[in-house]
């Protein structure tokens, strides 16, 4: 309980000031000046690795399946997200929060029948909180996610589990929609710079109260940031990133309308051999094969789904259901994040991550 307590300390100082001066500055301010997202801007690294403080939303991902050894498979996340609210950014007090950073690590677990995960929170600063412009290094106190020669290293200490884990990679890194400038709707400002690292090696340690083990397995990363919100005719949004065995790669995503209808979808396909496919709107679907309810809250998700995009038909299986993660306490979110086997024409096609999100209430960046 003592560790409960100190994440909603956390979450207080990082957001206690920036409601006050929210509240101090609702019709005394302009709203910030954002970078749109432009087509033909050319991702540049390393640098395009760091942060992007002048853009409004930011966030790493890294989810992936790992072995233990006996058999026994488990499913991981870790996030970092970084905010720019636009509050406080004229003051000259160390205390203005202009940078807010959020992150969220969760362990799936099929034994144990739940999911185990946490959540920090806080502004940038104090040496609390970090986020490097010149490659990835992000921090929260314990919790980091940094890249070296090697590749990334990240440290998660969290309530009920930590996590200590390397990734390597074994291919080029994949520049989603056109070089890097990925449309989430039928405005071009509707966009994102986006990139992700599919195969990742993943190796290093999983700590479970008393019981620490030597993982092996397989990861996918995602960066991306942005300005612009959703949609307002948007709802939520499925997204899944899928490791082939044969080691080709898919990420896949649909935008849904709020009467539950693609509203925008796109992705891209690399074959086992290097070649890209871009996917338009038009070339991804979507379909819920089965439905679970949480019991703590009452969301239905669509766990179990079919993703058809050209030349490839998937159906997407759980490790588990129940893959709910609350993080109402940080970003204000409640969504479903699961790990989930892929399978095409009946036989196993690979393992990544299945996203949804919008299902218990509209999503909003």
């Amino acid at each position: 309980m003592k560790h409960r307590g100190a994440i909603g300390r956390r979450a207080f100082l990082a957001l206690g000031a920036f409601t006050a001066l929210a509240g101090q500055a609702r019709g005394a301010r302009a709203e910030p000046s954002y970078p749109v997202v432009r087509a033909g801007e050319r991702l540049r690294f390393p640098r395009d690795h760091g942060a992007h403080p002048a853009f409004r939303n930011e966030w790493w991902y890294i989810t992936g399946w790992l072995s233990g050894g006996r058999g026994q498979e488990l499913g991981f996340q870790v996030t970092f997200f970084r905010n720019r609210p636009g509050i406080g950014e004229a003051s000259a007090s160390r205390f203005a929060p202009s940078q807010l950073l959020f992150a969220h690590a969760a362990l799936c677990d099929a034994t144990l029948g739940r999911l185990e995960h946490d959540q920090r929170s806080a502004r940038a600063g104090f040496g609390l909180a970090q986020a490097s412009r010149e490659d990835t290094e992000v921090r929260i106190e314990d919790w980091s996610l940094a890249r070296g020669e090697a590749g990334y290293t990240a440290k998660i200490p969290a309530r009920e589990f930590t996590l200590s884990l390397q990734f390597a990679p074994q291919q080029p890194l994949l520049a989603q929609g056109e070089e890097g400038y990925s449309r989430k709707g039928p405005l071009p400002e509707q966009a994102s710079h986006y990139y992700s690292w599919p195969q990742l090696r993943a190796s290093g340690s999983v700590t479970q109260g008393a019981r620490a083990r030597s993982v092996s397995g397989v990861a996918w990363l995602d960066h991306e940031w942005s300005s612009e919100p959703l949609a307002r005719e948007a709802q939520g949004w499925d997204w899944a990133g899928i490791n082939g065995a044969d080691g080709s790669a898919l990420m896949a995503f649909r935008i849904r309308g709020r009467d539950a209808r693609r509203f925008w979808a796109g992705g891209s396909l690399r074959e086992a051999g290097g070649r890209v496919r871009v996917l338009e709107p038009g070339e991804v679907d979507f379909r819920p094969l089965r439905w679970w309810r949480s019991p703590r809250t009452g969301t239905a998700y669509p766990v179990a789904m079919a993703i058809e995009v050209p030349g490839r038909e998937l159906t997407l299986a759980p490790l588990m259901d129940d893959q709910e993660l609350d993080a109402r306490a940080s970003t204000g979110t409640l969504y479903w994040e699961g790990a989930v086997r892929a399978a095409g024409a009946g036989a196993p096609y690979g393992k990544g991550y299945l996203e949804l999100t919008g299902y218990a209430q509209r999503m909003k960046l």
